[in-house]
């Protein structure tokens, strides 16, 4: 076993209750695009930035439950493009780098020094790319389902390797290419999803963003994937997470992430990963340990990708109370 590995399976705990913000907010990072985001907890609290997937997943009221609120003032925003920023599935403008330099003026804007930085899936990579042109602003980083945008990561998910666990759903999600273009999805469904044609680019948005909620977690959800075809969600989803990935992440090299993490040294951090994770497979998470050791690594012996999984869910809730003692650290 790795060093300051451990797989976890004890006593499961939950998300924290449900709660409702206790500020909302709107922030113009550019002349094009607008922010939204919500405070919510104890406003003396911990800060916590709790990043959202996809990219273009927006955030849910379930991002508030990850910490207690009585000792983290814990901050959401809607990424560019998605949920209730505007202009709604704008591209322009839209990149790794305009989302690291948002989370720095949302900081500045709130008057925080420095801050926790909570992020899963696509929210991992943007709290890596965050952390290593801001470390002076972290105070520690948890992370869960590591992706990096590594060319071999996004061939895994959109072009042979998950299709072989879920053929069905495969063949759904390759369904709007003709079979002349399917050498390469991304960039069949990139011209679709940016394309002219409206109703193509909708059946397009519908098989990418169908794709990833059914893979999701070890069991089936069907609400969830009926969720991930609603037509307003999708859209920006499908086409903000196709125009990141034909574009690399942003990157200037594949692996950027990778090669850089052992810049990390020194900021506190929990990489949690589960071991049946089709969307963004172990191998990343083992990478970015190997690259950063400090980090403790906490395996889920018996989950896939989705937070909610209880494994996975109970790793993170033990993990923000682990930090919610270091306030003054």
């Amino acid at each position: 076993m790795a060093p300051n590995m451990t797989i976890v399976q004890d006593k499961m705990r939950g998300l924290f209750p449900a709660n409702e913000p206790r500020s909302r907010g709107r922030l113009k990072v550019s002349p094009l695009h607008d922010l939204y985001y919500e405070e919510a907890g104890n406003p003396d609290g911990l800060p916590v930035l709790v990043l959202h997937g996809g990219p273009g997943g927006g955030s849910s009221p379930n991002l508030r439950r990850f910490h207690d609120p009585a000792k983290y003032r814990i901050i959401t925003f809607d990424q560019r493009g998605c949920g209730r920023s505007t202009p709604h599935a704008c591209l322009d403008q839209n990149t790794t780098w305009d989302l690291v330099a948002d989370i720095e003026t949302l900081r500045q804007h709130l008057g925080i020094a420095r801050w926790q930085v909570f992020g899963g899936s696509w929210g991992s990579t943007l709290a890596l790319a965050y952390a290593l042109t801001h470390p002076q602003a972290v105070r520690q980083l948890i992370l869960r389902g590591i992706f990096t945008v590594r060319k071999c990561e996004v061939d895994w998910f959109y072009q042979h390797g998950a299709s072989m666990l879920f053929p069905e759903q495969w063949e759904r999600f390759v369904a709007p290419i003709p079979p002349e273009e399917r050498h390469d999805l991304v960039a069949a469904h990139y011209r679709r999803l940016t394309g002219a044609d409206a109703g193509e680019r909708m059946a397009s948005a519908r098989a990418w963003s169908q794709w990833e909620g059914a893979t999701l977690s070890l069991y089936p959800d069907p609400a969830r994937e009926q969720a991930f075809g609603e037509d307003h969600f999708a859209i920006a989803f499908a086409s903000i997470e196709c125009h990141y990935f034909i574009n690399r992440g942003f990157f200037a090299e594949d692996g950027w992430i990778i090669a850089n993490a052992h810049r990390l040294k020194g900021i506190p951090g929990i990489i949690i990963q589960g071991r049946y994770d089709v969307v963004t497979p172990p191998a990343t998470a083992h990478a970015l340990h190997r690259a950063w050791p400090e980090a403790r690594f906490e395996m889920i012996p018996d989950a896939g990708h989705a937070a909610i999984e209880p494994g996975t869910l109970d790793a993170l809730i033990r993990a923000t109370d682990s930090f919610a003692h270091a306030k003054g650290a």
